[in-house]
C-alpha cells in the first residue's frame, strides 16, 4: 500500500511531466515556480544557484558546492538559502521514467516578514553554517507545493490562491528540522544575514578588484570572522566565490554572446589573458577554446 508521500509524488510527477513537454527547465504562470524534465543523466554543468527549493518528484540529482556533495531524490529535498556558485548533475533519469524537479525560487524578504508574523522564534543563535542543505521530505511540505503545482490547471486561481500557498511553504520550511538556517540568513543582525550582505555584493560587484577590507564593511564584520564565517556559509573564501562568478560569466559570454577569450576575461575582470586562461583551465579543466569546443559539442 503506497504511503502519503508516495502518493503525492505521483501526482507531482503526472503534473510536472505533463507541463514539460520537452527536455529542460520550463517557467510557469506562477512566477517563482520552475518546473524541470530530463530524460536521461546529464553531464556536470557549472551554474550560480540562487536562493530556492527543489523538490524532485522523480530521479536524482547531485549538487556539489567546494568540492562537498549534496544528493537528493524523491525522498529529500534541496534548499539554497544564500547565492551559491555551484555544479550539478542529474544521476537518474531514462525516457520512461524521466527525471521530473520543482524549483521554488524564495524570496528573503517574504521570510522576514513570516518569522515577524510569527513572533519570537525562540531557538538558539547557531554559528553560520552552509548555504545549502538536503533535508527528508514530508506529507505536508509535499501535500503544500501539490497544492501549489495544482493552480497550473486553474489558472484563475492562481492570483488569488498562489500567495496562500507560498506562505505555507514557507512556513513548513521554517518550522522543519533545519529551518533554522533559513531563520538566520533572515535575521537582520545574524551572522549569516551578515555574509549574504557579502555574498550579494560580489553578485552585483564581481568584475571589480576585491578588497577584503571594503567587505569586511559592507557585512559589518572584522576581516578575520568575515573570512571565517564566509566560508563556513560558502565552503570557500571571498576570493575563490569571486573566481567563481567570474570564471562561469566569461564562459557564458563566450557561449552564448559569442565573445573572444581575451574579451571575455577583460569583461568579467581579468586585466591578463594569460592569469585568465590559467585560472579557467583550473576550474573548468581545460582551456577556453578547448572548454567551448566540448560544450558546443554536447549543446
Amino acid at each position: 500500500m503506497e504511503t502519503e508521500v508516495q502518493q503525492r509524488q505521483h501526482e507531482l510527477a503526472t503534473l510536472i511531466q505533463r507541463f514539460t513537454p520537452a527536455q529542460g527547465p520550463f517557467q510557469t504562470a506562477i512566477a517563482p515556480l520552475s518546473l524541470i524534465r530530463f530524460d536521461e543523466p546529464t553531464p556536470m554543468a557549472r551554474g550560480v544557484h540562487k536562493p530556492a527549493l527543489c523538490i524532485i518528484a522523480q530521479g536524482r540529482k547531485e549538487v556539489t558546492l567546494a568540492g562537498e556533495s549534496f544528493v537528493y531524490d524523491a525522498l529529500n529535498f534541496l534548499v539554497v538559502s544564500v547565492t551559491l556558485p555551484i555544479t550539478g548533475r542529474v544521476t537518474e533519469a531514462c525516457p520512461d521514467k524521466p527525471y521530473l524537479c520543482l524549483r521554488l525560487d524564495l524570496d528573503p524578504a517574504e521570510i522576514t516578514r513570516m518569522i515577524t508574523d510569527a513572533g519570537p522564534v525562540g531557538l538558539p543563535a547557531r554559528p553560520a553554517s552552509r548555504g545549502m542543505y538536503v533535508d527528508r521530505i514530508d506529507a505536508s511540505l509535499l501535500d503544500t507545493v501539490l497544492r501549489l503545482t495544482r493552480l497550473l490547471d486553474t489558472p484563475r486561481d492562481i492570483a488569488m490562491l498562489a500567495p496562500l500557498a507560498l506562505r505555507e511553504i514557507y512556513y513548513r520550511l521554517l518550522r522543519s528540522p533545519q529551518g533554522q538556517q533559513l531563520i538566520e540568513i533572515a535575521m537582520a543582525d545574524s551572522q549569516s544575514h551578515r555574509i549574504t550582505r557579502a555574498v550579494e555584493w560580489l553578485n552585483c560587484n564581481f568584475d571589480q578588484p576585491l578588497r577584503i577590507e571594503d567587505l569586511a564593511r559592507v557585512a559589518n564584520l572584522s576581516v578575520s570572522a568575515l573570512h571565517h564565517r564566509f566560508k563556513a556559509v560558502t565552503a570557500m573564501s571571498p576570493l575563490q566565490y569571486q573566481k567563481q562568478l567570474r570564471l562561469q560569466e566569461a564562459q557564458r559570454l563566450m557561449m552564448s554572446e559569442g565573445l573572444e577569450v581575451a574579451a571575455a576575461g577583460y569583461r568579467v575582470g581579468y586585466e591578463s589573458p594569460s592569469q585568465f586562461s590559467r585560472e579557467y583551465r583550473r576550474l573548468f579543466g581545460a582551456p577556453p577554446l578547448k572548454d567551448l569546443a566540448r560544450l558546443k559539442n554536447i549543446a
